[in-house]
C-alpha cells in the first residue's frame, strides 16, 4: 500500500516563484529516488481558525502564505530508503545543495509527518 509524506510551510509571498522553481528542481529528485507523485500547493483559501490553522500550525506572517505539499510513494520501505539517502545527496547533488538550491523559506517553521493511507475512495 502507498505511504505518503505531508509538509505545511509559510513562504514570504515574493518568493513564490522561488518555491516554485526550488520544488521543480528538488522534486525531480523525489521521483528519481522512487516517489510515484508529488503535488506542492500555494494557499488560496486558508482561513483563520479560532483555536487552531495552518497559518498557525508554521507561524505564518502576514507577508507569508502556506504552502502545502505531498510525496506519494509506493510504499513505506521506498520512502525510508529515499529519505536515508537525502542527506548524502544534499552533500554531492547540486539539486539538494543549500548553496545551489537554497530553501526560499525558513524550514525551521515547516511541519512534517509519513502518513499510512487507511482509506482510499
Amino acid at each position: 500500500m502507498a505511504y505518503i509524506d505531508g509538509f505545511v510551510i509559510a513562504v514570504p509571498t515574493a518568493n513564490k516563484q522561488a518555491f516554485i522553481d526550488h520544488a521543480n528542481k528538488v522534486d525531480v529528485l523525489f521521483k528519481e529516488l522512487g516517489a510515484t507523485r508529488i503535488i506542492e500547493c500555494w494557499g488560496d483559501d486558508v482561513p483563520n481558525g479560532k483555536l487552531t490553522d495552518f497559518r498557525r500550525a508554521v507561524q505564518a506572517k502576514d507577508d507569508e502564505t502556506v504552502a502545502f505539499s505531498w510525496i506519494e510513494w509506493p510504499d513505506k520501505a521506498t520512502r525510508d530508503a529515499a529519505m536515508g539517502r537525502i542527506e548524502e545527496l544534499m552533500k554531492t547533488d547540486e539539486r539538494f545543495s543549500p548553496e545551489n538550491n537554497p530553501m526560499p523559506f525558513d524550514g525551521k517553521r515547516m511541519i512534517f509527518g509519513g502518513f499510512a493511507p487507511v482509506v482510499e475512495v
